[in-house]
């Protein structure tokens, strides 16, 4: 209540003595530092007339710290004749009463008188509306003195606890007119029609509901709340300073959490609040409340909420917001205390400061609040506090409630994180522990609303995941831009062998598309519903059947990993995960590999050598004649035609010099130009050069390439592991070293070509030397007929690398999968020198 404005009967003052200042940097943070002792005020003496109290005034210690008012006070909120300027009086922050006259007094009694003639002397008010009171020096004695307070540690077993939800959600719908989007509408002024009807429509439908999900009957601590209201608003009318008064507060609910405090003192507060409005409300309609109104002079009040009153409703309105924000959000914080995700460490870091101070200002605000109430409702406007006085400590209040905020958001986030880690582990556990069969983690997989997850494409209908019991399941996880990736085309091809021979052994096997995107979008929605309906195999029905956690799980790098290249991570029959990515060895071997195990994996490598048949295996049918006929392969690659001319001929001459039925094959190059290579197998064609591989094919022989470096390494690395030689395997291992030195051959321009029979040993080298070597036939042809084609042309070979200066050979590894820390060239035997290549397209 301010009634310093109207009974300042005083001299003109310096600048200086002015003691609204600009905001102290102290209303930012309610827990502010101890002040200087120079800010103390101290006035000069009283008249005798003027001394109602022989003690001397608290005022004259008087610490901002205590004020909210006073540090966060914004002089644009204030009448022009209260502006002040820092700039001008720098000395404003640091008064000295020495300055000031005695005839200068900050404040004297008031002297208004009660009805009935009695005079009518009560404790005079600052201006921020606070009576005078006793502070303290700083913020961590007010701290000390709040925790002081406390006794809920000793709680005597006849304190009940407080049903807070319920007394939180009654007050809601009390004080539900804070919130009301017109809140000067037709109930404050008799006549007048609301700009938000229908705003205000929704919001009395949303009070109802609230009402009705209330119980009917709950214990109201009745006897709390008389005390509290007693102290809340009996105390003002005695003069009673809102320190005091909050601190008497506390003492009453001293055996109850914080918590529990706070939304006591509420309650008592709305209460009171409620009663007025209710009588305001009923006012034109209802005799009773008629009666009464006419007793509490309703009339006049409404007749001036829409005018001189609006100002100290809307800050009385924004204060009780602040109120209720901040009481919420203590009352998550206590909750969330005793969850049992928060530790000991958490809580004390995230709340022990804050709460106390939290419930002591926002109590004490509810006290300041009930002054304005009473003010406007009973005393008349000589004892309203200022607008700005009241936005100055909803202001406080937003602070803390930022500071709060801040910390539940914390709280949330760790107790979201330890749920989302028992989640995972739950699934973990499930995934990787032996069932019956694979019912119960497809469902841990798959799952909505116990409604049917999967979608058949085949057969274009919704079915359950029963589907899939015990099969084979390929979880063919993957981005929504899939149909371009090599994996998709793998899959496409062996399901469509799959569909071909159903009853082989090797085609008992399902395939689900689970795709996984950061974010959806209605067009990735509608795409997604586009791709598969070109599908064969089964897909998820519904993104959303995949839960963020099981799509945690499927991107941890210690489960499957999955970044953005596709993964075929294979479960058996009994719902046991046996490879977290199958695509390679599916693309080496096809379906031979099933099913698709690791061990079946390790196994194929054991059974093969550097051949041939492993090189090319059965991509062209033309191969599986020739291997049948034992005949002698070239496959050859490069971009250089005046190359590959001149070695095809000289191919086929030393064959027939050496009487061997020999085939070539042209097989292009990694990551190929489509225009050039077509040029270039067009001229062999056309020229009778040799056979070429299938423009469609040839991405499959480099791609199986690429595969067999990633499956054999990880073989290799799996091994040396286990073995505890942790040496580089791959100089010692005969088929790493030939697929090293196809995939450098592929990422070259240059001509290249190796020779062999099926399951035989082979020559390989690059362009230049091979033709080199085929050239000077007449060199070592006495070689073959001694020791065999193939080992003449590699001991020729031999001299060939020795002889020939420094070469330079590229090799481009793909970035996932082994990646050896050096390699040695194919060749010559150097160490390749290592860099890092980022490549956006292949053109």
């Amino acid at each position: 209540m301010a009634l310093a404005p109207q009974n300042f009967n005083r001299a003109p003052a310096p600048t200086a003595q002015n003691f609204n200042t600009a905001p102290l940097p102290a209303a930012q943070n309610y827990n502010t530092a101890p002040q200087p002792a120079a800010q103390n005020y101290s006035t000069a003496p009283v008249p005798a007339a003027q001394k109602y109290n022989t003690e001397p005034p608290a005022a004259q210690n008087y610490n901002p710290a205590l004020a909210p008012a006073a540090q966060s006070y914004d002089p644009a909120l204030a009448p022009a004749a209260q502006s002040y300027n820092p700039a001008f009086a720098p000395a404003a922050q640091n008064y000295n009463p020495a300055f000031a006259p005695a005839a200068q007094n900050y404040y004297k009694p008031p002297t208004t008188t009660r009805r009935g003639g009695d005079s009518y002397n009560r404790p005079p008010l600052l201006r921020d509306g606070r009576r005078q009171f006793s502070a303290t020096s700083d913020d961590s004695a007010l701290t000390n003195q709040i925790l002081a307070t406390d006794r809920s540690r000793d709680r005597p077993y006849d304190v009940k606890s407080v049903p807070l939800k319920h007394i939180l959600q009654t007050v809601d719908v009390i004080l539900a007119r804070v919130t009301k989007p017109d809140i000067h509408g037709a109930f404050l002024v008799p006549g007048a029609v609301g700009a938000h009807d229908a705003l205000n429509l929704e919001h009395e439908k949303a009070l109802h509901a609230t009402l009705s999900s209330l119980q009917d009957n709950y214990d109201v601590p009745t006897g709390l709340f008389n005390a509290i209201s007693c102290e809340i608003f009996g105390k003002w009318l005695s003069g009673e300073d809102p320190n005091k008064t909050t601190m008497e507060i506390l003492d009453i609910v001293q055996h109850h959490d914080w918590d529990e405090k706070v939304v006591l003192v509420l309650g008592a507060f709305a209460v009171k609040d409620g009663e007025f409005w209710l009588v305001a409300q009923l006012y034109t309609t209802n005799p009773l409340a008629k009666a009464i109104g006419q007793l509490k002079q309703v009339q006049e009040i409404l007749e001036r909420a829409g005018t001189t009153l609006k100002p100290k409703f809307d800050s009385y309105n924004n204060l009780v917001r602040a109120i209720i924000k901040v009481t919420k959000c203590v009352v998550q914080l206590h909750d969330l205390q005793r969850d049992p995700h928060v530790t000991t460490e958490h809580e004390s870091a995230a709340t022990t400061a804050h709460i106390p101070t939290a419930v002591y200002w926002t109590i004490r605000s509810i006290v300041v609040a009930a002054s304005q109430l009473l003010g406007i409702t009973g005393m008349g406007p000589e004892y309203l506090t200022e607008a700005w006085e009241l936005s100055s400590l909803a202001h406080k209040l937003e602070n803390i409630h930022s500071h709060l905020q801040e910390n539940l958001d914390r709280l949330y986030e760790i107790i979201k994180r330890k749920k989302d880690d028992e989640a995972l582990a739950a699934i973990a556990y499930i995934l990787e522990t032996p069932h019956i069969d694979n019912v119960k983690p497809l469902r841990v997989l798959f799952y909505k609303d116990d409604l049917p997850a999967l979608y058949d494409c085949y057969n274009k209908k919704r079915v359950d995941i029963d589907v899939l019991k015990r099969k084979t399941v390929i979880l063919f996880i993957s981005d929504i831009d899939v149909v371009n990736e090599n994996e998709y085309m793998i899959v496409h091809n062996m399901y469509m062998e799959k569909r071909q021979s159903p009853a082989r052994p090797e085609s008992q096997y399902e395939v689900v598309w689970v795709p996984i995107v950061d974010t959806w979008t209605d067009a990735k929605y509608q795409h997604f519903e586009e791709l598969r309906r070109n599908m064969e195999w089964y897909t998820v029905f519904h993104p959303s059947v995949v839960s963020p956690t099981v799509i945690r799980y499927i991107r941890k790098k210690d489960k499957w990993n999955f970044q953005k290249k596709p993964l075929l991570v294979v479960m058996d029959p009994q719902g046991k995960i046996v490879h977290t990515n199958a695509v390679h060895m599916m693309c080496i071997w096809g379906s031979i590999a099933f099913p698709f195990t690791s061990s079946k994996e390790k196994l194929l490598w054991e059974e093969e050598t550097w051949r041939i048949e492993l090189l090319a295996d059965s991509i062209d049918q033309n191969l599986i004649n020739w291997i049948a006929e034992g005949k002698y392969i070239c496959l050859y690659g490069g971009e250089d035609m005046e190359w590959i001319r001149n070695f095809t001929r000289a191919a086929k001459k030393v064959a027939a010099e050496s009487g061997i039925q020999l085939e070539l094959l042209y097989v292009g190059k990694s990551k190929p130009k489509e225009k050039v290579v077509k040029n270039i197998m067009t001229a062999i064609q056309f020229e009778k050069l040799s056979h070429t591989l299938e423009w469609n094919l040839i991405w499959f022989f480099w791609v199986r390439l690429e595969s067999m470096w990633q499956s054999r390494g990880q073989q290799l690395q799996t091994e040396a592991l286990r073995s505890g030689r942790l040496t580089d395997s791959l100089k010692s291992d005969a088929v790493m070293q030939g697929i090293i030195s196809m995939l450098s051959f592929g990422s070259s321009d240059r001509g290249w070509a190796v020779i062999g029979t099926g399951s035989a040993g082979m020559s390989k080298a690059n362009g230049e030397h091979m033709f080199k070597s085929l050239n000077e036939f007449n060199l070592w042809n006495r070689r073959v007929n001694e020791i065999g084609f193939v080992p003449a042309l590699n001991e020729y070979l031999d001299g060939v690398y020795k002889q020939a200066p420094h070469h330079c050979t590229n090799l481009i590894l793909p970035a996932t999968g082994l990646m050896p820390e050096t390699v040695a060239c194919a060749e010559c035997g150097r160490l390749m020198e290592r860099f890092t290549m980022f490549r956006c397209c292949t053109d």
